[in-house]
Protein backbone atom coordinates (compact mmCIF):
# COMPACT_ATOMS: atom_id res chain seq x y z
CA UNK A 1 0.00 0.00 0.00
CA UNK A 2 1.19 3.53 -0.73
CA UNK A 3 2.10 5.66 2.26
CA UNK A 4 1.48 9.41 2.47
CA UNK A 5 4.35 11.74 1.63
CA UNK A 6 6.23 12.91 4.72
CA UNK A 7 4.44 16.06 5.93
CA UNK A 8 7.58 18.19 6.18
CA UNK A 9 8.48 17.26 2.58
CA UNK A 10 5.22 18.72 1.27
CA UNK A 11 5.26 21.83 -0.90
CA UNK A 12 2.21 24.07 -1.03
CA UNK A 13 0.82 26.26 -3.78
CA UNK A 14 -1.48 28.93 -2.40
CA UNK A 15 -2.67 30.54 -5.61
CA UNK A 16 -6.41 30.00 -5.30
CA UNK A 17 -8.99 32.75 -4.69
CA UNK A 18 -10.07 33.74 -1.19
CA UNK A 19 -13.60 32.80 -2.21
CA UNK A 20 -12.54 29.20 -1.52
CA UNK A 21 -12.94 29.79 2.22
CA UNK A 22 -16.50 28.34 2.45
CA UNK A 23 -15.33 25.16 0.71
CA UNK A 24 -12.36 24.84 3.02
CA UNK A 25 -14.50 25.48 6.10
CA UNK A 26 -16.82 22.69 4.93
CA UNK A 27 -13.86 20.38 4.45
CA UNK A 28 -12.59 21.14 7.97
CA UNK A 29 -16.09 20.69 9.41
CA UNK A 30 -16.26 17.23 7.81
CA UNK A 31 -13.02 15.84 9.21
CA UNK A 32 -14.52 14.53 12.48
CA UNK A 33 -17.08 12.48 10.54
CA UNK A 34 -14.41 11.08 8.23
CA UNK A 35 -12.22 10.16 11.20
CA UNK A 36 -15.13 8.50 13.00
CA UNK A 37 -16.00 6.57 9.85
CA UNK A 38 -12.46 5.16 9.78
CA UNK A 39 -12.95 4.10 13.39
CA UNK A 40 -16.35 2.49 12.89
CA UNK A 41 -16.13 -1.09 14.20
CA UNK A 42 -12.46 -0.46 14.96
CA UNK A 43 -10.25 -3.34 16.00
CA UNK A 44 -8.46 -1.52 18.81
CA UNK A 45 -5.53 -3.90 18.62
CA UNK A 46 -4.95 -2.77 15.03
CA UNK A 47 -5.56 0.88 15.87
CA UNK A 48 -2.95 0.76 18.65
CA UNK A 49 -0.19 -1.12 16.81
CA UNK A 50 3.00 0.90 16.40
CA UNK A 51 4.73 -0.30 13.23
CA UNK A 52 8.49 0.14 13.49
CA UNK A 53 8.01 2.27 16.60
CA UNK A 54 6.13 4.94 14.64
CA UNK A 55 2.74 6.36 15.55
CA UNK A 56 -0.23 4.03 15.66
CA UNK A 57 -3.48 4.87 13.89
CA UNK A 58 -4.86 5.95 17.27
CA UNK A 59 -1.87 8.22 17.86
CA UNK A 60 -2.42 9.81 14.44
CA UNK A 61 -6.03 10.47 15.49
CA UNK A 62 -4.78 11.96 18.76
CA UNK A 63 -2.31 14.13 16.86
CA UNK A 64 -5.11 15.62 14.77
CA UNK A 65 -6.81 16.50 18.06
CA UNK A 66 -3.58 17.88 19.52
CA UNK A 67 -3.28 20.49 16.76
CA UNK A 68 -6.72 22.04 17.22
CA UNK A 69 -5.33 24.66 19.61
CA UNK A 70 -2.65 25.61 17.07
CA UNK A 71 -5.16 26.00 14.23
CA UNK A 72 -7.41 28.18 16.39
CA UNK A 73 -4.45 30.26 17.61
CA UNK A 74 -3.45 30.88 14.03
CA UNK A 75 -6.96 31.98 13.06
CA UNK A 76 -6.78 34.40 15.98
CA UNK A 77 -3.38 35.62 14.74
CA UNK A 78 -5.15 36.89 11.64
CA UNK A 79 -7.72 38.81 13.67
CA UNK A 80 -5.30 40.35 16.17
CA UNK A 81 -2.73 41.79 13.79
CA UNK A 82 0.11 39.36 14.51
CA UNK A 83 3.15 39.63 12.23
CA UNK A 84 3.89 35.90 12.28
CA UNK A 85 1.67 32.87 12.76
CA UNK A 86 1.90 30.99 16.04
CA UNK A 87 4.81 28.59 15.86
CA UNK A 88 4.10 24.86 15.88
CA UNK A 89 6.05 22.46 18.06
CA UNK A 90 7.83 20.65 15.25
CA UNK A 91 8.92 17.88 17.63
CA UNK A 92 5.24 17.00 18.27
CA UNK A 93 5.99 16.70 21.97
CA UNK A 94 2.30 17.01 22.90
CA UNK A 95 1.44 13.94 20.84
CA UNK A 96 4.44 11.94 22.03
CA UNK A 97 3.62 12.65 25.69
CA UNK A 98 -0.16 12.25 25.46
CA UNK A 99 -0.21 8.44 25.55
CA UNK A 100 -3.16 8.42 23.15
CA UNK A 101 -3.08 4.61 22.92
CA UNK A 102 -4.13 4.43 26.58
CA UNK A 103 -7.25 6.56 25.98
CA UNK A 104 -10.57 5.22 24.73
CA UNK A 105 -10.70 5.90 20.99
CA UNK A 106 -14.21 7.31 21.31
CA UNK A 107 -12.84 9.90 23.76
CA UNK A 108 -10.34 11.10 21.15
CA UNK A 109 -13.10 11.30 18.55
CA UNK A 110 -15.38 13.25 20.90
CA UNK A 111 -12.69 15.71 21.96
CA UNK A 112 -11.67 16.24 18.34
CA UNK A 113 -15.26 16.88 17.29
CA UNK A 114 -15.63 19.48 20.07
CA UNK A 115 -12.33 21.17 19.20
CA UNK A 116 -13.09 21.24 15.50
CA UNK A 117 -16.52 22.69 16.22
CA UNK A 118 -14.84 25.57 18.11
CA UNK A 119 -12.52 26.16 15.16
CA UNK A 120 -15.23 26.14 12.51
CA UNK A 121 -17.53 28.37 14.57
CA UNK A 122 -14.67 30.86 14.84
CA UNK A 123 -14.00 30.72 11.09
CA UNK A 124 -17.67 31.17 10.29
CA UNK A 125 -17.88 34.24 12.54
CA UNK A 126 -15.32 36.15 10.47
CA UNK A 127 -15.98 38.78 7.84
CA UNK A 128 -15.19 37.37 4.38
CA UNK A 129 -12.65 40.15 3.77
CA UNK A 130 -10.47 38.76 6.57
CA UNK A 131 -9.62 35.65 4.55
CA UNK A 132 -7.29 37.62 2.27
CA UNK A 133 -4.96 39.13 4.87
CA UNK A 134 -1.56 37.48 5.10
CA UNK A 135 0.96 36.68 7.85
CA UNK A 136 4.35 35.00 7.68
CA UNK A 137 4.26 31.25 8.25
CA UNK A 138 7.19 30.49 10.61
CA UNK A 139 8.32 27.18 9.08
CA UNK A 140 7.49 27.72 5.42
CA UNK A 141 8.88 31.29 5.52
CA UNK A 142 6.20 32.55 3.17
CA UNK A 143 3.23 34.86 3.67
CA UNK A 144 0.07 32.85 4.20
CA UNK A 145 -3.46 34.19 3.88
CA UNK A 146 -6.15 33.01 6.26
CA UNK A 147 -7.71 31.03 3.40
CA UNK A 148 -4.29 29.41 2.85
CA UNK A 149 -4.15 28.50 6.54
CA UNK A 150 -7.51 26.73 6.21
CA UNK A 151 -6.19 24.79 3.23
CA UNK A 152 -3.00 23.93 5.14
CA UNK A 153 -5.01 22.62 8.12
CA UNK A 154 -7.33 20.62 5.83
CA UNK A 155 -4.35 19.10 4.03
CA UNK A 156 -2.83 18.20 7.41
CA UNK A 157 -6.09 16.47 8.37
CA UNK A 158 -6.09 14.51 5.12
CA UNK A 159 -2.43 13.60 5.53
CA UNK A 160 -3.18 11.92 8.87
CA UNK A 161 -6.46 10.37 7.71
CA UNK A 162 -4.49 8.77 4.85
CA UNK A 163 -1.88 7.52 7.32
CA UNK A 164 -4.63 6.03 9.50
CA UNK A 165 -6.23 4.38 6.47
CA UNK A 166 -2.89 2.90 5.47
CA UNK A 167 -2.25 1.56 8.98
CA UNK A 168 -5.65 -0.04 9.50
CA UNK A 169 -5.77 -1.55 6.00
CA UNK A 170 -2.39 -3.25 6.16
CA UNK A 171 -3.03 -5.16 9.38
Amino acid sequence: MNHPLIWFDRKFDFNFPIEQHPNLAARLRGTPARLEELGRNADLTVWRQKPDGKWSAQEHAGHILDLEDLWLSRVNDFTTGATQLTTADLSNRKTHEANHNARPLIEIFSAFRAGRSRLTRRIESLDPTQFGGSILHPRLKIPMRLVDHLYFAAEHDDHHLAAIWSLIQTR
